[in-house]
C-alpha cells in the first residue's frame, strides 16, 4: 500500500535511485529459484562476460554483490590493502567523505586531498605527492569519478597519465556509482585497478546489486593483501567461479534477472548512445539553469556532470524547502543538498533510462516551485532554452526509424 499516494506517476529525478524500465520491472517480476540449479549458473556466467562491456574491459574480473556502493567500495579496499597502507583520497563532496571515512575505519593511513565543494579533485597535489614518493609508500589512489554531492566529474585519463609519468605503482581504485553506464568510461585504456558501480544509477536497477571489476594487477594484490575480510572476499568467488556455480552465498535471484534485462536494453540501445543521451539531458538541464538565472554549483566546466547537476540557490532560499515543496505539491523529487552544501542546493539528477520530454516536465516542475518559494523566474524560460536545444540535437529513435 501507497501511504503517500498521489495522482499519477511520481517524477524521480534525485540523482539515484532511478526510475525503472518496465522490462526490468516484469523481468524481476518472478518466484524465487534453486541458484544451485542448472539455470542460475548459466545466466551468472552470461551477466559476468557482459557487465564487462560497460566498465569497456576485456581483462578485468567482476563480481556481483547483493549490497550496495558502500559495500562496494569495501570489497576494493579490503581486497587489494593492508591495514596501515597509504592511500591518497580527494576530499570534493559527501560521496568521496564518506569514501574517506571508511578507509580510515577500515585503518588505512588516507592521505586526504580536499577540494572546495564544486572543484574537482587536485591532480597538481597528486602529481607533487607521486613525485616526492620515491620510496613507492602510497599504495593506492582513491578517487570519486562522479561526485554526485556536488555535480563534478573527475577526469580519470588524467590520473592515469600522472601515474604513469612518474612510473608509480600505486593501484588505481574508482568509484564509478553514478558515473558507468552514463559517463565515459574505459577500465582498461585508463588503466583502472578496480572500478565498482551501484545498481539503483545508470543501470536502472532497484539498489541491492554492488558490481565490481577488478585488473589483473588487483587480482594479484590479494595475495598480499592482509584487511580482514569475508563477505566481500573475492577469492571465494573466484573459487567458484572455477567450480562453475559461481555464488559462495545465496544470491538475490529478482536482481539477476533484473541485472539481465537492463544491460538487454543498454545494449540494444548501444552503450556510446547511452551516454550520449546523457550528455544531451545534462546540456539541457544546465541551459535550463543558466535561463532561470540562477548558478551551477560545479565552478568550471570541464568538472560538469552529465549525470547530476547541482544548482545554487538565492542566500535568502532555503533549497530545502524547493525538495519539500516538490514532492508536496508537484510530486517530483529533487535532491537534497548535503552536509557543506545543505540548504545551498538542490539537485537535479538526469541519468538513467530518461528522456528528454521527461526531462522537460521535471524542469517546468522545477520553474513552478521556484515561483513558489519566492523566486522571480519567468515561467517557461528554462524549459524554452532546454527544448530549442533539444528539438536540434534529438537522434530519431533507433528501433522507430
Amino acid at each position: 500500500m501507497d501511504y503517500f499516494n498521489a495522482p499519477g506517476r511520481n517524477h524521480l529525478f534525485v540523482p539515484g535511485p532511478v526510475n525503472i524500465p518496465e522490462q526490468v520491472l516484469r523481468a524481476m517480476n518472478r518466484n524465487n529459484e534453486d541458484y544451485r540449479s542448472p539455470a542460475i549458473p548459466a545466466m551468472t556466467k552470461t551477466l559476468l562476460e557482459d557487465v564487462k562491456q560497460i566498465f569497456k574491459t576485456t581483462s578485468g574480473t567482476p563480481f556481483l554483490f547483493p549490497t550496495t556502493g558502500t559495500g562496494a567500495w569495501e570489497s576494493a579496499l579490503t581486497n587489494t590493502l593492508s591495514p596501515g597502507d597509504r592511500t591518497v583520497s580527494f576530499l570534493i563532496g559527501q560521496f568521496s567523505l564518506l569514501w574517506i571515512d571508511q578507509q580510515k575505519r577500515l585503518n588505512f593511513n588516507v592521505d586526504v586531498v580536499e577540494s572546495d565543494w564544486g572543484q574537482g579533485a587536485n591532480l597538481e597535489v597528486l602529481a607533487s605527492k607521486l613525485a616526492e614518493d620515491t620510496a613507492h609508500t602510497i599504495k593506492a589512489i582513491c578517487i570519486v569519478h562522479n561526485e554526485t554531492a556536488t555535480g563534478v566529474t573527475n577526469n580519470l585519463a588524467t590520473v592515469r597519465k600522472i601515474l604513469d609519468h612518474y612510473q608509480h605503482p600505486a593501484l588505481f581504485l574508482v568509484d564509478g556509482v553514478s558515473s558507468i553506464c552514463a559517463l565515459d568510461f574505459r577500465m582498461d585504456e585508463w588503466g583502472v585497478d578496480v572500478a565498482l558501480t551501484g545498481s539503483q544509477k545508470a543501470l536502472s536497477l532497484p539498489t541491492g546489486l554492488g558490481i565490481v571489476c577488478a585488473s589483473p594487477k588487483a587480482l594479484e594484490a590479494t595475495k598480499t593483501a592482509k584487511s580482514v575480510r569475508v563477505f566481500f572476499d573475492w577469492n571465494d568467488y573466484l573459487k567458484f567461479y572455477k567450480i562453475g556455480t559461481y555464488w559462495p552465498y545465496t544470491p538475490s535471484i529478482q536482481l539477476l534477472y533484473g541485472l539481465r534485462a537492463a544491460l538487454d536494453l543498454i545494449f540494444e540501445e548501444g552503450l556510446d548512445n547511452v551516454i550520449a543521451r546523457h550528455t544531451r539531458l545534462a546540456k539541457a538541464t544546465r541551459l535550463a539553469v543558466e535561463a532561470w538565472g540562477l548558478k551551477n554549483c560545479t565552478q568550471k566546466e570541464e568538472w560538469f556532470s552529465d549525470t547530476v547537476t547541482a544548482v545554487v540557490v538565492p542566500p535568502y532560499i532555503d533549497s530545502s524547502e524547493i525538495v519539500r515543496r516538490g514532492w508536496k505539491r508537484y510530486n517530483l523529487s529533487l535532491g537534497l543538498g548535503l552536509n557543506k552544501v545543505a540548504g545551498k542546493v538542490f539537485r537535479i539528477g538526469h541519468l538513467g533510462n530518461l528522456n528528454e520530454l521527461q526531462l522537460l516536465g521535471c524542469l517546468a516542475g522545477v520553474e513552478m516551485i521556484l515561483k513558489d518559494v519566492g523566486y522571480s523566474v519567468q515561467l517557461g524560460s528554462g524549459v524554452a532554452a532546454a527544448s530549442a536545444y533539444l528539438q536540434n540535437s534529438m537522434p530519431m529513435i533507433p528501433s522507430r526509424i
